[in-house]
């Protein structure tokens, strides 16, 4: 299984509860911070819910 390296690149302030709640469970906590998850469709959808935020790339 592939994974995909997730950093962000924008603050959660003044974002809605659901998309903070989102960059927390990727493991994301504060700007320029980078997380690698697993390539699931899962993720892919939260990852799209927050596609504002971060940044997403092949790892």
């Amino acid at each position: 299984m592939s994974t995909l390296k997730a950093t962000q690149f924008k603050s959660a302030i003044g974002s809605n509860q659901a998309q903070r709640e989102t960059l927390r469970s990727l493991g994301l906590r504060r700007i320029g911070h980078t997380v690698e998850v697993q390539d699931t469709p899962q993720q892919r959808g939260q990852l799209h819910a927050v596609r504002h935020l971060v940044r997403v790339e092949e790892a």
